[in-house]
């Protein structure tokens, strides 16, 4: 008897097609309290830049990005508003940031009020990493969320600004997850690649060990990720991932391998004519390792070893997305393996929590009886995966 997958799960799998970006909308802000005058340093990643833009319209230049800031952010001292000395100047930052500067003048150098609304209105998950450093020389981190847009500094030379804790990058991680549409996609096409249950296990222990790397990489300074070429590489896997389904449904393999490396071979040599942002060298590497895993994986009968190994390279790529972005706000040592440990706990968990769910919806609709071949679903999947990755891909490959 043909085995038979859900039709309801179709439902599930079209979310992705609403996704931008799998790294966290995050923004970093560091405000320095010097007795009357508040410094403000606020940092926006392109990926949050682009969000300023109507679709189909490039970045927003740097003196939009400053004036949209400038309405966003502000500074209360004693109840009553402090005024901006001048208009936000643009700081050099490394590729893929942006930096800005403000100089608050307050009337009188007690109970602050230091608060930021950008970019809830776009995404109400957004995240500001906040660090404060107070009169007293106290130096805190906290989370500037939509539901909490303003941190109060109630003595500046007394009790110390609670720090964010532990649970709270744990819960961020959780939030990752559920917000991060597009690894919400990568999971679901593990899912389909997975016959078994056991087979499921192993490929995501496989990307919580990629996960876990990136905690340790990032934290030791071994590698630096570039975060302007992490959500390009993040659509790529996606796309991989579905390209893996159809080479295996199709028994095809050679013919999808070389479409994905054709695909890549150009992108390298318009990056070589000086069009799109990736380097031509790691277009090439990453044309002739897909296209590789694709012909060996399809003439593999059971490839769920080899799965692994890929998976844990897939899981550095994604966390690395996280990663990129905390490593710009130079927090202190002790701080950034608190705050990564943390997110990729919550990540785990929210992963793991996403699996459940759907094979938990896939049992209650087979038990109801709406049945599809699973041929037909996996043909589905295959197709979105692959068009909406490749689309990630090259979008970000170009802006």
């Amino acid at each position: 008897m043909t085995r038979r997958r859900p039709r309801g799960i179709w439902l599930l799998l079209l979310m992705p097609m609403a996704a931008s970006s799998h790294t966290l909308s995050e923004s970093h802000s560091n405000w320095r309290i010097d007795g009357r005058i508040v410094h403000l340093t606020f940092t926006v990643p392109d990926a949050e830049a682009r969000r300023l833009a109507a679709p189909g319209e490039p970045m927003p230049g740097e003196n939009a990005i400053g004036t949209y800031l400038e309405r966003h952010v502000q500074v209360r001292s004693n109840g009553t508003d402090c005024v901006l000395q001048q208009p936000p100047e643009s700081l050099s930052a490394t590729p893929g940031m942006h930096r800005f500067e403000f100089t608050f003048q307050c009337a009188a150098d007690r109970n602050f009020e230091l608060g930021s609304s950008a970019f809830f209105e776009l995404v109400p998950s957004h995240t500001n990493y906040a660090q404060i450093q107070t009169a007293a020389g106290d130096y805190v981190e906290q989370l500037i969320t939509r539901d909490r847009q303003v941190l109060d500094v109630t003595q500046v030379s007394g009790r110390e600004l609670e720090s964010a804790g532990f649970l709270s990058y744990v819960r961020l991680g959780i939030q990752h997850i559920f917000t991060g549409v597009d690894h919400q996609a990568f999971l679901i096409g593990l899912i389909m690649l997975s016959r078994r249950l056991k087979d499921l296990v192993f490929v995501i222990t496989g990307f919580t060990v990629g996960h876990s790397l990136t905690l340790a990489l990032a934290f030791t300074g071994v590698l630096r990720p570039h975060g302007e070429y992490i959500d390009a590489l993040i659509g790529l896997t996606i796309a991989l991932v579905g390209s893996e389904i159809a080479a295996r449904n199709s028994g095809r393999p050679g013919f999808i391998a070389l479409g994905l490396a054709c695909l890549l071979a150009l992108m390298a040599g318009g990056s070589l004519a000086g069009a799109g942002g990736l380097p031509a060298l790691l277009l090439a590497g990453a044309g002739l390792a897909a296209s590789s895993y694709l012909m060996i994986s399809g003439r593999v009968h059971d490839a769920v070893q080899l799965r692994v190994a890929v998976t844990v390279v897939f899981g550095l790529i994604h966390g690395f997305g996280f990663a990129a972005g905390l490593l710009e706000m130079r927090l202190p040592a002790q701080n950034l393996a608190e705050l990564l440990f943390g997110f990729n706990l919550g990540v785990e968990m929210g992963q793991v929590t996403l699996v459940l769910v759907v094979l938990g919806v896939v049992s209650l609709v087979v038990r109801s009886g709406v049945l599809v071949p699973r041929r037909m679903v996996a043909d589905v999947v295959a197709m979105l995966l692959m068009s909406v990755g490749l689309f990630w891909f090259v979008s970000r490959s170009y802006v």
